[in-house]
């Protein structure tokens, strides 16, 4: 992607900012409302309100999510809702990770707790300019940054993807098998998992590769699996022969 090619070539200023003296941040009432998910959803509302300057729509989550990377997640999701970028912000997001991913010094820095917060906080301003970040994501990379959660930010792009999917009404089903699906064999699991979720919503088949599982495979889709995998079989088997037999039945 284009944007993440931007954000890898700001990676230099990196050295520059780690050597430079430390600068004291400020933290505006939006970055406070998308930093903490304690929030109740009026404080959140009238907080961003008050920064936009613009009048709320009442905005949920679509999925409930839990622990800190889904609570980070939700408020991402909530800000980015209320300002109509949901698109370009879960775009930004998976560039942010992708260049995080592909450069193992970014990688390191956003991982390595001993950088000052404020030197982390200026190397993401500074990486936010150079690849024309929106000010959603730019806050909030900045939060993450202030509160050494940087480190945390390809689960919440996991979690904040699953929450756009369930807004578009896309259910993402991860299908594991030894080799890959034949097309024909995938396009008729798709429209079985289809059936099976009813109309309104989309399946989005996601194949995985595990040998282990030796043969069959094994679906999960929204809080349901379906493991009709040949480990899974051959251990019901091993279960069952190891029962001890009642010979007053025989």
């Amino acid at each position: 992607m284009a944007m993440a090619g931007r954000i890898r070539s700001s990676l230099p200023l990196l050295n520059k900012i780690i050597r430079s003296d430390s600068l004291s941040t400020q933290t505006s009432t939006i970055q406070r409302a998308l930093l903490c998910p304690t929030f109740t959803q009026s404080e959140f509302s009238g907080n961003y309100s008050t920064a936009s300057g613009k009048k709320e729509e009442k905005v949920k989550v679509p999925l409930a999510l839990y622990g800190g990377s889904g609570n980070y997640a939700s408020a991402l999701y909530l800000a980015a809702a209320k300002s109509n970028v949901l698109d370009q912000v879960e775009s930004e997001i998976l560039d942010v990770v992708e260049a995080i991913n592909r450069s193992p010094k970014f990688s390191q820095f956003t991982k390595d707790l001993s950088v000052p917060a404020d030197i982390r906080i200026k190397a993401i301003k500074d990486i936010c300019a150079h690849a024309t970040l929106s000010d959603i994501t730019k806050n909030f990379l900045i939060l993450l940054a202030e509160n050494r959660r940087l480190r945390n930010i390809d689960s919440i792009a996991k979690k904040f993807n699953e929450l756009t999917m369930a807004h578009k009404g896309i259910v993402k089903a991860i299908v594991t098998t030894v080799i890959p699906l034949p097309p024909q064999e995938e396009k008729e699991l798709k429209e079985t998992l289809q059936d099976i979720i009813g109309q309104g919503k989309t399946v989005k088949v996601e194949q995985k590769i595990d040998p282990s599982i030796l043969g069959g495979l094994v679906v999960e889709f929204g809080q349901k699996v379906f493991d009709m995998s040949i480990k899974t079989r051959a251990k019901q088997m091993e279960r069952y022969l190891r029962e001890p037999i009642d010979v007053g039945n025989l």
